[in-house]
């Protein structure tokens, strides 16, 4: 394992810092190592585990004892305070969170990728014929100091149906660090699309103490690459942590009546993205607050030791959505 400082993203005087992990679950490395690997520049590395340690993995992460699993660490060294992601790789297959591309199905939605070249980044996903959800969209943004910028988007198909976004901010701070060297960056953020937006939202600013950035209703764009008809309005909402300035939450709730449930829960270990990770400065703290909320505790606060949080104390909450959030403070 390569050993890395990797910030936990927690603002001084906040409780909760930005998103410091996202959890997949997968039968195909293989496609895994291509896309994330190859194709995103980024590093993946085998996590050694006893068979004592999965033991206490799989009952922490509520997986079933007859699924066996490998684990890896999938990071940029260059930028190490960006989303790391774990991977889990199952020996038996699992029902997937996604069939389809299709935006409308509900749960875990995207990892986002800020780029400081979008065009290079297109480029290179043409090269490997990774397909697109649509053309490269210039799209407007309003500065915080009133001036109107632009970016260059677009969403591209991953592993296990999940949507990878390439994005540029034109002119203006990109939404995550982006290597010096090339350009690349990300994961930079995550999208979820949510049946009760209301309710998971609530969880993350009430229980987590995220900031609601900003928060509107939208209209689909002709040929966007969301993939719904023009002018379908949706929730769109943006969170991040107190202080935080990249590492942060979308959520989208399409507002016409189409949302699709597979009826596969967007959790571990089925296949996709299935839990977010956040660093925490007081677990106790937080958990008693989800209890007040109602939250589900599928695991209560005990010791842990994991090669990319470090030693300490973790739970595992699921959200009003069915969504797994893992919660960790460091020793």
């Amino acid at each position: 394992m390569c050993e890395l400082s990797i910030p936990s993203g927690i603002h001084n005087g906040a409780l909760v810092g930005y998103l410091h992990t996202a959890t997949l679950s997968t039968t195909d490395l293989d496609t895994y190592h291509h896309f994330y690997g190859e194709v995103m520049k980024m590093q993946i590395e085998a996590i050694p585990l006893s068979e004592e340690a999965k033991n206490t993995r799989r009952t922490f992460w509520n997986i079933p004892s007859d699924i066996d699993f490998d684990l890896y660490h999938c990071y940029r060294a260059t930028v190490p305070s960006l989303i790391h992601l774990r991977i889990l790789h199952l020996k038996k297959a699992t029902a997937h969170i996604h069939t389809s591309y299709n935006s409308y199905e509900t749960g875990s939605f995207s990892l986002g990728f800020p780029t400081s070249d979008a065009k290079r980044m297109d480029k290179r996903m043409q090269a490997y014929n990774v397909q697109a959800m649509a053309p490269m969209q210039l799209g407007d943004i309003v500065r915080p100091d009133g001036k109107s910028g632009h970016y260059l988007e677009t969403i591209y198909q991953g592993p296990d149906y999940l949507h990878c976004v390439g994005i540029e901010r034109v002119n203006y701070p990109q939404l995550a660090p982006c290597d010096p060297a090339d350009g690349f960056g990300g994961p930079g953020y995550s999208a979820f699309v949510a049946r009760d937006s209301d309710a998971e939202i609530s969880f993350y600013t009430d229980v987590l103490g995220l900031n609601l950035v900003f928060d509107s209703v939208w209209e689909a764009a002709d040929d966007g690459a969301l993939g719904v008809l023009p002018g379908t309005p949706f929730r769109f909402a943006g969170l991040y942590a107190e202080g935080a300035k990249q590492n942060h939450l979308l959520f989208l709730d399409f507002q016409d009546g189409n949302m699709v449930d597979t009826g596969v829960q967007s959790c571990v270990p089925n296949q996709g993205l299935g839990m977010w990770t956040f660093q925490t400065s007081a677990i106790d703290q937080v958990i008693e607050k989800a209890r007040k909320q109602g939250i589900t505790v599928l695991s209560e606060v005990q010791e842990v030791s994991d090669a990319i949080l470090g030693k300490g104390k973790a739970c595992l909450f699921e959200t009003p959505n069915g969504f797994y959030v893992e919660l960790f403070e460091k020793s």
